[in-house]
């Protein structure tokens, strides 16, 4: 083997003895990480079918909030955008006379805003409108850092 082989040959060695070790401490977070943070949540006995919309805008909003809900027991029927991205504030709704249901998403969110709206065309007990203003770092147990708390965005893997 000639000398620049083995020079090359050493450097991939190594750069292998320093990224496996690197990639073993920071690794990328997983879903069950977040189990860890997340508090417990108080819910009334039943069913509870939720429907989740996106009414600030903020791409990603409703899926993060539909994915915390069904993780804690929620039946999620329902989630996409609302009619409209105008709305910077988030809304609870109880729509079937059950305020302990609604009451028990809009802690679940971190939400403090319910509203009694009943309305018997919705196959949901409780809707929630996000607002552009909720944040699922804040809202959702504390779960990722500063920034979108997403659990995979990269601010949040050094705030662990």
């Amino acid at each position: 083997m000639n000398r620049v082989a083995r020079l090359g040959f050493g450097m991939v060695i190594g750069a292998a003895v320093i990224a496996v070790p690197l990639a073993l401490v920071v690794r990328r977070p997983t879903r069950s990480d977040d189990a860890d943070a997340l508090r417990p949540i108080e819910r009334p006995e039943g069913r509870i079918r939720v429907e989740v919309l996106n009414a600030g805008g903020v791409s990603g909003l409703a899926r993060d909030a539909t994915d915390f809900l069904r993780d804690h027991g929620f039946d999620v029927v329902y989630f996409g955008n609302a009619g409209s991205f105008d709305a910077d504030s988030t809304l609870v709704f109880d729509r079937v006379g059950r305020p302990e249901a609604a009451r028990a998403v809009a802690e679940a969110l971190g939400i403090d805003n319910v509203v009694d709206q009943p309305d018997p065309n919705r196959f949901a007990d409780v809707s929630v409108w996000l607002g552009s203003g909720w944040s699922s770092v804040t809202s959702v147990g504390g779960r990722g850092a500063e920034g979108t708390g997403r659990w995979w965005d990269p601010r949040a893997w050094w705030a662990r």
